[in-house]
């Protein structure tokens, strides 16, 4: 199965980066997922699920410790081809 993940981090900061949005950053940058797009709204990324739900788990948890108040996220399934039996 293929998932997509859209999500951001709050409170946003027009003037600076806030310290959660450059860790959500990092965190998808370096995860093995694909067609990772990231805005200054928003980002999305694709992927396997067991690599998305992974993702999903540490932007979680690293962009709170980094100082979100907030994070916002919405899991769609893209893709269920070949997965028949599992």
């Amino acid at each position: 199965m293929r998932l997509r993940v859209e999500f951001t981090t709050e409170p946003f900061d027009l003037d600076d980066v806030p310290a959660h949005a450059l860790v959500a950053r990092e965190v998808v940058e370096v995860a093995d997922l694909d067609a990772v797009e990231v805005g200054p709204f928003g980002n999305t990324a694709e992927g396997r699920a067991d690599e998305v739900l992974s993702a999903v788990d540490a932007v979680l948890r690293r962009t709170l410790e980094a100082g979100a108040t907030r994070v916002s996220l919405q899991v769609n399934v893209i893709d269920t081809a070949g997965e028949a039996g599992r």
